[in-house]
């Protein structure tokens, strides 16, 4: 089954870090498929051109519009040229450019449910004091909508291939390492260390038993998630079955700081790994005192690419 990644692009050097990464975790993998797509901004259009072609959408913009529009498009086209030099078969990716009817982080998630795919991959635009300068205004927008596919955020250059998986025992953690062993089947040369905090101020996990059974069946929940070890056990059986070399697995227990996302952030400092990923909360869900993990480790952490699982 191939892999349906929608890939965000804007010919910012925030883009070419998202296609730099997808290439070196993915180029020569056969079972990974590409989309990537760019809005061009736009003033409202006439009523008559919203159901137009693209291309006389475009011809109706202003003309310092349409040489923007002009130029994201070359990116667009350059982004496919690398991507097919650097392991990818053309038939694995695809492009295409919009014009925006309702925005462009509106436009993205409308794309997304669309085409039904596996993952949203973003971009970042370096660090600032205020969320807006942290993850740039179209992709916070889009995190404040969109809870019900995975987003990748893609920050700076990454060259390793090592991931840190956060797990805690709940069904969103399980979930997350679910999503990483579905994408990452059949693709070597990883390592992932399932990482467990045992912080003072964490809250203590309530078991949705019903929860897991819905997702993984009542006979599998029985066997690997009541043993003794089944924080570790749980997450490690996913990626056992589907085919991952459990000799690139390890298991990570520790607490340097008062509430978990200390923890991973220090865990994070060292540099070594180039994707974190981790379960995250709905948008009605309470999230502490310190607010949610997700969030603190990724308006903390930079130069490493952050997977948002719900």
């Amino acid at each position: 089954m191939k892999k349906k990644i929608l890939v965000a692009v804007d010919g910012s050097y925030c883009s070419l870090n998202q296609i730099h990464y997808l290439s070196r975790l993915f180029g020569g993998y056969n079972d990974i498929a590409l989309h990537l797509v760019s809005i061009a901004p736009s003033s409202s259009l006439p009523p008559d051109l919203q159901w137009a072609t693209e291309k006389d959408k475009i011809d109706q913009l202003p003309p310092e519009t349409k040489k923007k529009t002009c130029l994201i498009e070359k990116h667009l086209r350059e982004e496919v040229v690398y991507l097919t030099h650097h392991g990818f078969t053309e038939e694995q990716v695809i492009s295409s450019l919009r014009v925006s009817r309702l925005g462009i982080a509106s436009d993205i998630i409308n794309e997304m449910h669309k085409g039904k795919y596996d993952a949203l991959v973003i971009g970042r635009r370096g660090l600032g004091k205020l969320q807006e300068l942290v993850l740039g205004s179209v992709t916070t927008a889009i995190l404040e909508k969109c809870f019900n596919v995975p987003i990748w955020i893609v920050d700076g250059e990454i060259a390793s291939r090592e991931f840190l998986v956060p797990i805690d025992g709940s069904w969103r953690t399980l979930r997350a390492v679910d999503h990483l062993s579905f994408v990452l089947e059949n693709v070597a040369d990883v390592e992932i260390s399932l990482f467990h905090s045992a912080a003072w101020l964490a809250p203590k996990k309530k078991l949705d038993s019903v929860k897991f059974h819905e997702i993984w069946g009542k006979e599998w929940c029985d066997e690997h998630l009541c043993r003794p070890d089944s924080i570790f056990h749980g997450p490690e059986q996913l990626l056992r079955e589907s085919g991952f070399n459990m000799q690139h697995v390890k298991r990570i227990a520790k607490s340097k700081g008062p509430v978990a996302a200390l923890d991973i952030v220090h865990e994070l400092g060292n540099k070594k790994y180039g994707t974190i990923v981790m379960g995250r909360r709905g948008p009605d869900e309470p999230k502490g005192i310190f607010g949610g993990v997700s969030g603190t480790v990724l308006r903390t952490v930079n130069d490493v690419a952050v997977w948002l699982v719900n």
